[in-house]
């Protein structure tokens, strides 16, 4: 039992180190290695299983909406992207630049992609021609390259995997219609897969996405009250379709712009789920992406019928769930252990006694509640064990995200709640003015995350300057 207590103080306890306890759940729990390009990390195993995980749930979701995937190149020439000037101007500070060729002095300048809005757009050109062509609903799972000058595993890394969806449709309505419904596809995914409260909203004008007419965003509070964007959808008008020159023949033969979107996710996800859900013994893994659902810890193995029985069950339960046996020889106190710290959501337990009783123990990674169940409806048992923690852990966030959410009138009262409760969500009105935004986040700390979609008043003036309020705003300190 000692191993078993080295082990758990191994990780720096959240409450007197929050960024350290993150930085040691990533690397103790495998998730992650460093790798010798500054800025950039090694995703190991059991950190891309998540990912997998993720990818296939999302990408049926993608698909059962019609989108194809498709792949772009990684490397666009200079004039490519120089042809949306706003937009190269949001990501100017940030591209890569490939310069030379084996010896040789490329004759034009290639961006490593930080996002692929003109590689596609180049391509609709070429094969948008007719209303019948439209909608093009393409996405693409890759990675992006962002020099980032302040990094953390899967936060901000100038490397990282996500996708990208980009439509084109022959109408306002209809490109503003997918944007919504993607930004609605994400709060699903977050809500039901993750087990991660958002709050859905529209971003200010000022920080709205680079060529953007509306970036609508899903905002996560963490555990230590500090927000996270975790998922971005863009409506960009015909901005885009104007500058590449893409055209397409309507039904009364005239010629017209397309409508374009964007939207996407990030591995930053997974960093969303350490810092909802993980706590003081490693990470807490909803179970939809967790690449193990099911642990199952022979106990008393030497005895004559523990792994045999232990393999049975998890053959049955394969059928079902992710499962794996640990019959290694390690202690069982050492495997409780590592399981979970890799945020294993269910443990199963079967030793001789358990198989007399024709049963096993099951045990919640949130709350390591133990049930005794049947062997003869195990399956059921798992299953409703698994809806508990998935349950579990939503309930906990929400509730974190409930009492770390102040209403404020005034930036005193901002001022106010932080010190009182530390960081969380302050909801203040707004004027709409981008000087008192950015007065706010001088005086206060608190930057503008969203307007809420579902918008609630909390006064009649601007927290700022005191004129008419225009929107209620969501404003924390993010990551």
């Amino acid at each position: 039992m000692a191993q078993d207590k080295k082990m758990v103080e191994q990780i720096t306890s959240m409450d007197v180190d929050f960024a350290q306890w993150y930085t040691d759940i990533c690397k103790k729990a495998d998730l992650i290695d460093y790798s010798s390009v500054k800025g950039c990390m090694i995703i190991r195993p059991y950190g891309y299983a998540i990912w997998e995980n993720i990818q296939k749930n999302l990408d049926d979701r993608f698909k059962a909406l019609g989108h194809e995937n498709v792949y772009m190149p990684m490397f666009i020439p200079e004039s490519l992207l120089n042809k949306e000037k706003e937009h190269v101007a949001g990501f100017a500070p940030e591209v890569a630049w490939v310069t030379h060729g084996g010896s040789e002095k490329l004759t034009e300048k290639l961006c490593v992609r930080p996002t692929s809005e003109t590689l596609f757009c180049e391509h609709y050109a070429n094969i948008i021609r007719s209303y019948r062509d439209l909608p093009k609903l393409y996405n693409q799972w890759c990675s992006v390259v962002r020099w980032e000058k302040t990094t953390r595993p899967f936060l901000r890394s100038r490397e990282f995997l996500w996708q990208e969806g980009h439509t084109m449709h022959a109408t306002a309505e209809e490109a503003i219609a997918e944007t919504v419904q993607m930004l609605n596809c994400y709060a699903d995914f977050h809500e039901q897969d993750l087990a991660m409260p958002v709050v859905k909203g529209v971003k200010t004008p000022s920080d709205k996405f680079a060529g953007a007419e509306d970036t609508y965003a899903l905002e996560a509070l963490m555990h230590d009250g500090k927000a996270l964007q975790v998922a971005t959808s863009h409506y960009f008008g015909d901005g885009f379709a104007k500058a590449f020159d893409i055209q397409y023949t309507d039904k009364d033969n005239k010629l017209q712009y397309p409508h374009q979107t964007s939207w996407g996710c990030t591995t930053r996800m997974i960093g969303g789920i350490i810092m909802t859900h993980g706590d003081n013994n490693g990470l807490v893994l909803p179970p939809a992406i967790a690449p193990i659902q099911v642990v199952i810890i022979p106990v008393q193995q030497h005895k004559e019928g523990v792994l045999e029985k232990a393999e049975e069950l998890r053959a049955r339960l394969s059928a079902k769930f992710r499962v794996k046996v640990d019959a290694s020889d390690n202690s069982p106190g050492w495997k409780f252990s590592e399981y979970e710290m890799k945020g294993v959501p269910v443990r199963l337990e079967i030793g001789p006694r358990d198989i007399e009783n024709n049963s096993c123990v099951l045990v919640t990674r949130h709350d390591r509640n133990k049930t005794f169940a049947s062997l003869d409806n195990l399956e059921e048992a798992v299953a409703e064990q698994l809806k508990a923690v998935r349950d579990g852990i939503y309930n906990k966030a929400l509730e974190n995200r409930e009492k770390r959410t102040f209403d404020c009138k005034t930036m005193e009262e901002i001022t106010a709640a932080l010190a009182a409760n530390g960081d969380g969500f302050i909801r203040a009105m707004w004027c709409g003015d981008e000087e008192c935004e950015d007065r706010i986040k001088a005086e206060t700390g608190v930057g503008s995350r969203c307007i809420p979609l579902e918008q609630e008043s909390v006064g009649e003036v601007c927290a700022c300057c005191g004129k008419p309020a225009k929107h209620m705003v969501l404003w924390a300190k993010a990551y």
